[in-house]
């Protein structure tokens, strides 16, 4: 059969079939089209058009739709249709598409998945600390007119909202009014945010959203979940949990400190009867330990000393920045430092493990041992993440906090009447506060400084805490040198790069941060440089306006709003492209942020 003998063939085939079809040769133009076409297009003329460019799909993705069963769908004319390709491929390469018209069952699909029913949790962040800060004749004021707020916008977003206690709301709602939610970013956290009070106390929201799931019990726990995670955080954002997927929105406000200690006090409590009922301690913070690790790790040493058990700090690895303060704990010969294969062999049945300064599992010093432990506790003030230790019987994650050495000490406080802790011990726990508030700057409130009069009452020497910072020369000159070196953004972004490699990347990198901040104009800095095993050190500073912390997720990072950091395997080169390229997206937005989460 010639040419022309095939085409009319395959003419006479395409006419007789009920759905649209068109044959399209190699270089993508249709040589001929049914007169059903023009169901698909506004015309039915197009012979010679470029079949590509007409449909907005490629050939590979047909081919590979022809191959695993895929759909390739388009819309044109209101209409839905997925294309498919015959099998068989002629000596010319001219391919046959068929055009089935599926919109009744996406419309029936959409439907379907517009009416999911969908759950959502309302908190209103520090009620306790509101209704302490407010006259006494003013009291309900500020909880009745978010009351009015949210009942008006329940009711424009078609949501059935109840007060569940007297800071708590459940709404329930359709999956298209989530969605639209989703598209506003969650508006309502800035009204919230924008009611004043008398004292100009910050009001704000914490939204727990749960969907994508069979049942509404399913929805209801995953809402839960994601109010925990959102007041975990800190409060003032959205956590939508779609299945096994979390996305977050909001997070402009710093974490509110709790007045009341109450809590360090249960925790104290708690975690003597845990120390008593154990065989011996296991203590172990994240990778690569900075001051505030080592300090709470030091401070939960001596509790368990204290309570006279057999406790280690595992600690494979530290850079030059804990350099001088882990060689005269050694030097003292008081406490029990051990590698991960010693660690994993002191686990026992009745091992207690605490881990500080850390809540992802990934991110601690040797995370067999939690697979091998019955009984964990947590102590870390980072926000809270969706991957955080889910087998702990006892938690103490409070974002408000400067450092865990903050929340280390008020434990430590109500752990026993006596001191039990000595001066070394003291002065890395005040090292641990000073270098996560970057020396009282940031982060920082009344308990921060309540704690810091504590362990100088009990003997920590403010000299020796700053020798514990000392750097060699080279590490002062690499400094300096990106400092330097620091490239300006027009929206107020400083970007910095270290170059060589180094042990001291780490404080390197925090250090040159926190100095481009202090350039006028400047809202936010990005210093990258490696270090000695060649991963890409990152630190992130800010002023508040920008988020951070979302930025340095992008990079399977963390820490909070105006200060953190990552680790990553690209070039500090592609780390700072990369930068350039993301964030103008969060200035002057609450951005969303990635499902990952990380240590500072």
């Amino acid at each position: 059969m010639n040419k022309n003998a095939g085409n009319i063939a395959g003419a006479e085939f395409l006419e007789s079939l009920p759905v649209p079809a068109c044959m399209v040769n190699k270089e993508g133009a249709v040589v001929y089209a049914n007169s059903l076409i023009k169901n698909v297009f506004a015309y039915d003329d197009i012979v010679d058009g470029n079949f590509f460019a007409l449909t907005g799909s490629k050939l590979e993705d047909l081919e590979d739709a022809r191959d695993t069963g895929t759909e390739v769908k388009i819309k044109r004319n209101e209409q839905i249709f997925v294309l498919n390709t015959t099998r068989e491929e002629r000596e010319d390469g001219i391919i046959t598409v068929f055009f089935n018209n599926v919109t009744e069952r996406e419309t029936l699909r959409s439907n379907y998945r517009d009416e999911h029913v969908c759950q959502m949790y309302i908190s209103l962040d520090n009620y306790d600390e509101l209704i302490s800060n407010s006259p006494s004749d003013s009291k309900m004021t500020v909880p009745a007119e978010v009351d009015k707020i949210l009942s008006k916008w329940a009711e424009s977003n078609n949501a059935a909202i109840e007060s569940i206690s007297e800071d708590t709301y459940l709404a329930t709602l359709y999956r298209r009014d989530v969605d639209n939610l989703i598209e506003g970013r969650f508006s309502i956290l800035d009204t919230i945010r924008g009611i004043q009070t008398k004292d100009d106390f910050p009001v704000s929201l914490s939204i727990g959203v749960g969907m994508g799931v069979r049942n509404l019990q399913d929805a209801t726990e995953l809402a839960e979940a994601a109010l925990d995670l959102a007041m975990g955080r800190g409060g003032d954002q959205a956590v939508v949990k779609n299945g096994d997927r979390t996305h977050y929105y909001g997070g402009k406000l710093q974490s509110m400190e709790k007045n009341n200690k109450g809590k360090s006090r249960i925790i104290a409590h708690a975690l003597k009867q845990l120390v008593r009922e154990s065989s011996n301690v296991i203590v172990m913070g994240h990778r690569w330990p900075d001051m505030d690790c080592f300090g709470s790790g030091i401070g939960a040493y001596k509790i368990a000393k204290y309570m006279e058990k057999d406790v280690a700090i595992v600690i494979e690895e530290y850079n030059e920045a804990l350099q001088a303060i882990y060689k005269q704990a050694v030097e003292t010969d008081d406490y029990e430092i051990v590698n991960r294969e010693k660690a994993i062999e002191l686990c026992e049945e009745k091992t207690l493990v605490i881990v500080v300064d850390t809540h992802r599992p990934g991110m601690v010093e040797c995370p067999e041992i939690l697979e091998k432990a019955d009984k964990i506790v947590v102590i870390d003030h980072h926000r809270l993440s969706d991957d955080s230790i889910d087998n702990a019987i006892l938690s103490y994650v409070e974002s408000y906090a400067s450092s865990a050495s903050e929340l280390m000490t008020e434990i430590i406080q109500y752990t026993s009447n006596k001191k039990i802790v000595n001066k070394f011990e003291a002065e890395a726990l005040l090292a641990g506060i000073t270098v996560d508030t970057n020396r009282y700057s940031i982060k920082t409130g009344v308990r921060t400084f309540e704690a810091s009069a504590w362990l100088r009452r009990v003997g920590a020497d403010t000299t020796e805490v700053k020798r514990f910072f000392q750097s060699e020369v080279t590490s002062f000159q690499m400094r300096a040198e990106a400092v330097a070196n620091a490239e300006y953004m027009d929206e107020g972004v400083a970007l910095s790069i270290s170059q060589g490699y180094s042990t001291d990347a780490q404080i390197i990198n925090a250090q040159v941060a926190d100095e481009l901040l202090m350039v006028k104009g400047v809202k936010a800095s990005f210093a990258a440089g490696k270090n000695d095993k060649g991963k890409t050190v990152i630190s992130a500073r800010s002023l508040g306006e920008v988020n951070v912390q979302v930025i340095m997720e992008r990079f399977n990072g963390g820490g909070h709003l105006n200060s953190a950091g990552a680790q990553t395997d690209m070039e500090p080169e592609e780390v700072i492209a990369e930068l350039k390229k993301i964030v103008p997206e969060y200035l002057g937005t609450d951005g969303e942020e990635s499902d990952a989460y990380g240590q500072e």
